[in-house]
């Protein structure tokens, strides 16, 4: 069976350093509040922060991208290795593959269908900020998990 969507397993490697990287970075940014690291430049927003009816989005604005690099490189990284084939992809992988990302997606929403009922305000704000990397997190650890159980059962038998 051919995978088309899949990246080549060469780039399972590149997905793990930047996956990791963003996270020590997203870690980082969290326990100091966003605040450090201070990378700011000059950044030309869409849309800024103020009132929407006021804002003035088509004008430079100085911005700390740290948060911004954070997030990219656990997206690119996340989406690389849970998408680059395996050394030895077939069918039965394939099917580990599907089944991780529908089981992944099921707990994520789950957890966004507590939040919405349970948690409210700033709170909500940031759980909706891991939310986006959720579903990369759980498909990652499942798949994983579920190979390394079957090779396991393989090498006992």
């Amino acid at each position: 069976m051919k995978s088309r969507f899949l990246f080549s397993h060469k780039y399972k490697l590149l997905g793990w350093f930047l996956f990791i990287g963003g996270f020590v970075l997203g870690v980082i940014l969290l326990f100091n509040e966003y605040e450090y690291p201070k990378w700011e430049i000059n950044v030309f927003p869409l849309l800024g922060e103020k009132d929407i009816f006021s804002l003035s989005p088509l004008k430079w604005e100085k911005n700390n991208i740290s948060d911004e690099i954070a997030s990219i490189l656990l997206i690119i990284g996340g989406i690389l290795v849970s998408f680059s084939k395996t050394k030895d992809e077939d069918e039965y992988i394939s099917k580990i593959r599907m089944e991780s990302l529908i089981w992944a997606t099921y707990v994520n929403y789950i957890i966004l269908i507590f939040a919405v009922l349970f948690v409210f305000d700033l709170t909500f704000l940031n759980i909706m900020i891991f939310n986006m990397f959720t579903i990369l997190f759980f498909f990652i650890i499942r798949f994983h998990y579920v190979l390394y159980k079957s090779k396991k059962v393989v090498e006992d038998e």
